[in-house]
């Protein structure tokens, strides 16, 4: 034996020596990762965080972290979270100005471990029961991989913001029941075709499908950055029908939800105005665009004739700045639709039956 090799096995007996005393001690075994890992994206919400932190502290399910993922924020957001630090994990990113919805959301994945993950947006309040509710229906309903939850408006707490959202044939996303009042229409365990994002719960398996499978680009991001914010959500629950994931609705599963506390306005029109665009280019199998490409048109033109009727709010322009810049830029997706559509499950049949099935009476 050469000088090396016995200088190798001593070096390797030495570190048996040190690592044996942390796999047998129980006090220095590694600590397993809760079961549930629950990620808040936030920019300037310094407003917001307290009610939905108090809210999560409060849940009757016990077996999860809470992961802040602070966009950038100058309201004073990171002054609020350094009053939590053995509550929270924080993700902070850095810059002058925000990095968008979709860059927190995958920052937030990255420090996330656990089986299941769930997204809630900061100006959610979720009921006490929510969390037990949500991963209670994941672990009844094998089938599904994604939970939905019961969105309800924050100050009226009777009336619908989603049941599960779905995506119609003519391009246009939506969610069941919006503006309803709740009067029991929505109270029965069902799929649907997606969660609304503010409030869902996820496997992680499907999340790391939906990764590696393509979709995104650059490639292997869970939400895609192109899309920056707004329909990131719309976006993953396409992706996954096409890979074959479904979706579960748990109506007892509350949350109240402000809309746009944080976005609104003619960041929102913009980005919608686009992203729409962008959806129809990256997602939907030839077929299904070629057979409905007439309501596809006859959609956006409604949106933007509707756009230029009010074309002297801000809002309205931005809407249409966003069709515009969809019609011009929406070659840039291709590189990720080639691969997504590529490694499909479901065929553009199949799929368009989805899309008629879920939409059909929302």
């Amino acid at each position: 034996m050469t000088f090396e090799a016995i200088e190798l096995s001593t070096s390797a007996y030495e570190a048996l020596l040190i690592t044996r005393p942390e796999t047998s001690s129980p006090k220095l075994r590694a600590k397993k990762p809760p079961r549930v890992s629950v990620i808040i994206p936030t920019r300037n919400g310094a407003h917001l965080l307290p009610e939905c932190l108090e809210a999560l502290w409060r849940q009757s399910y016990r077996n999860f972290e809470t992961i802040v993922v602070d966009d950038a924020s100058t309201d004073g957001t990171h002054d609020l979270l350094l009053g939590y630090p053995e509550v929270l994990k924080v993700v902070e990113l850095s810059g002058r100005r925000g990095h968008g919805f979709v860059a927190a959301a995958n920052a937030g994945l990255e420090e996330a471990h656990s089986e299941i993950v769930v997204f809630l947006n900061n100006d959610a309040v979720p009921e006490p029961e929510w969390l037990d509710e949500l991963i209670g229906a994941l672990d009844k309903y094998c089938w599904a991989g994604i939970a939905a939850s019961k969105l309800l408006l924050y100050d009226k707490p009777g009336t619908f913001h989603s049941a599960g959202d779905f995506y119609a044939p003519n391009g246009i996303p939506g969610s069941r029941g919006v503006w309803q009042r709740d009067t029991g229409q929505y109270e029965r365990v069902e799929e649907v075709f997606g969660p609304c994002a503010a409030a869902a719960a996820y496997r992680r398996s499907v999340l790391a499908d939906l990764a590696s499978s393509g979709g995104t680009e650059p490639p292997g991001e869970v939400f895609d950055p192109q899309l920056w914010m707004y329909c990131e959500d719309v976006d993953l629950n396409l992706r996954a029908r096409l890979r074959g994931h479904r979706t579960v609705y748990v109506p007892t599963a509350r949350v109240r939800h402000q809309l746009s506390a944080t976005g609104g306005g003619t960041l929102s029109s913009y980005y919608v105005g686009r992203n729409f665009i962008y959806l129809i280019a990256k997602d939907l199998p030839g077929q299904v665009i070629l057979r409905h490409l007439p309501f596809m048109i006859a959609a956006q033109m409604r949106i933007a004739w509707k756009a230029l009727r009010h074309s002297r709010e801000p809002a309205a322009r931005a809407r249409l700045r966003g069709i515009i810049a969809g019609v011009i830029t929406w070659p840039r997706v291709l590189p990720a639709r080639k691969r997504l559509l590529s490694r499909a499950r479901v065929k553009p049949r199949a799929f368009a039956r989805v899309l008629r099935r879920f939409s059909k009476g929302a």
